[in-house]
């Protein structure tokens, strides 16, 4: 592994998970290892009489913190009238999903910066490994098997450092050549994670074993038949470049549906100046994401594949103390289009997060952090972004989800939007290839800016942005599908 890449600590264990079969790809029977997990659970006799069921352990899953939860519902997505004012239609259809934990605020610049500071660390230790074997220790399961080597959490970086540690930890950072302050070195936070893919394993044509592609048995079953399958890596090559492939290889093995990532996820500050030439905003360049006073501001300049990566760190983060539970809890995520507007919306499906078509109460006092369509941006009381959940939260209990930054979703962008999915969890997914067309690293981006009129912080527009393209009116917030979802009692209250 090359030196200044996370390696994540729980690689090797999961990889251990996977030689001995939990990933074997036919659906149903990675469902009941789910279901049967427990040997405590009283069982029914194997002597014969009635089938009574196999019992188990409940799961009940707490509310994870800063979150609230969206229970399942209809939506009608989309817009019933044609937008006057800018003449776009927008794809209108019935939908339902189901019940999910959303964050209450959008994403912050002190939460983000956690996951920036943990990476750091993480590279520092690793370097630091190579002179003190300490700050490795070996992990182990709950049986004492020996799973491989990690980073030693509980041992503390050195206050007072030898020269040699000195030297390691100055080459995380760089010196300005004019002002000669010392700064965090943004192009080595670089983050490698691992993402196995379901959905593509589960697949009847992806299936190891040719006679299980197929349920027609009057039909041949060629042994030989060949399987191909897409799949990103990275690495980081001589020079020190992050190097992103998507490989198209036939199918050998359960590896083949482990996608690699390496991103660097230190948010862009220089949107500041790039979104808005011939403006004066270099003081939030140099201090919207450093400086403590923005901390309960939304984090801005991240990209889309940087908010993924956050979502993989986030979940990894949780897992570590959870135990036996954590098999149950799902990962972190982006919210797909359609539960974005379904929560968006709140409990009656309005057209904004409030429970009117105005976007300013008698008195003048707006719900919502936008750009008033007289072009008066302090008119809300604001500039640019605000302080997260200073406006009233909808009927759901979130904050935020119409203005102050526009929302990444994990729906790539089409013109069809809701009318190419399905009408049950609707989503569109499609992770762009480097190689691909520039237009299609499209992805959807829902709730309008700061910097929007009052027309494009309407819950179902759409709007959309590049993969790779920070700007700095657009941040996000995480999802997290239920872990069980009878406890979202199968009727969403109104």
């Amino acid at each position: 592994m090359n030196k200044g890449i996370f390696r994540t600590e729980v690689r090797r264990t999961w990889k251990r998970k996977v030689l001995k079969g939990l990933f074997t790809f036919h659906l149903s029977l990675f469902t009941s290892m789910l279901l049967t997990g427990c040997f405590g659970s009283k069982l029914a006799s194997s002597e014969g009489g009635e089938v009574t069921g196999a019992g188990g352990r409940a799961f009940t899953e707490p509310t994870p913190y800063g979150m609230t939860l969206v229970k399942r519902g209809h939506l009608k997505m989309g817009i019933e009238k044609t937008d006057s004012l800018w003449g776009r239609q927008t794809p209108l259809r019935d939908i339902s999903v189901d019940g999910f934990w959303m964050d209450e605020t959008e994403v912050t610049n002190s939460k983000y910066r956690q996951f920036v500071n943990y990476v750091r660390d993480s590279i520092l230790r690793e370097r630091l490994a190579e002179i003190d074997e300490s700050y490795r220790t070996v992990k182990t399961d709950r049986e004492g098997n020996e799973l491989g080597s990690v980073l030693n959490w509980k041992k503390t970086l050195p206050r007072k450092p030898s020269e040699d540690e000195q030297e390691i930890i100055d080459g995380l950072y760089v010196t300005n050549p004019v002002t000669g302050e010392k700064m965090l070195d943004y192009r080595q936070m670089n983050y490698r994670y691992e993402v196995f893919d379901y959905t593509s394993a589960a697949l009847r044509r992806n299936r190891l074993n040719p006679e299980e592609r197929h349920l027609n048995t009057d039909i041949a079953i060629d042994p030989n038949e060949q399987v191909w399958i897409s799949k990103d890596t990275a690495y980081i090559d001589d020079e020190g470049k992050i190097v992103r492939e998507t490989i198209n290889r036939q199918l050998t093995g359960p590896w083949d549906f482990l996608n690699t990532y390496i991103i660097n996820i230190y948010p862009d500050t220089t949107c500041w100046v790039n979104d808005f030439p011939n403006a004066d905003n270099e003081v939030y360049m140099r201090y919207y994401f450093s400086n403590p006073a923005y901390n309960e501001y939304p984090v801005v300049g991240v990209t889309w594949e940087q908010a993924n990566a956050f979502c993989h760190w986030r979940t990894e983060y949780l897992l570590k103390g959870l135990g036996a539970a954590a098999r149950f809890v799902q990962r972190y995520r982006l919210p797909t289009e359609a539960e974005w507007e379904f929560a968006a919306r709140g409990k009656d499906q309005n057209e904004f997060p409030w429970d009117n078509e105005d976007v300013a109460s008698g008195k003048g006092c707006f719900f919502a952090n936008f750009k008033p369509d007289d072009g008066n941006y302090t008119k809300d009381g604001n500039l640019i972004t605000s302080r997260v959940g200073i406006y009233s939260s909808n009927s759901n209990g979130l904050y935020d989800m119409a203005g102050n930054v526009a929302e990444w979703t994990s729906t790539v962008y089409t013109e069809a939007g809701v009318d190419a999915m399905n009408d049950i969890n609707p989503q569109l997914r499609y992770n762009a290839a480097k190689e691909d067309p520039y237009r299609m690293k499209k992805k959807s981006v829902r709730g309008g800016s700061w910097k929007d009129p009052e027309s494009y912080i309407r819950s179902a527009w759409r709007s959309s942005e590049y993969q790779n393209q920070p700007r700095s009116y657009i941040g996000f917030r995480c999802v997290r599908s239920l872990a069980n979802t009878t406890s979202d009692k199968a009727k969403a209250s109104k």
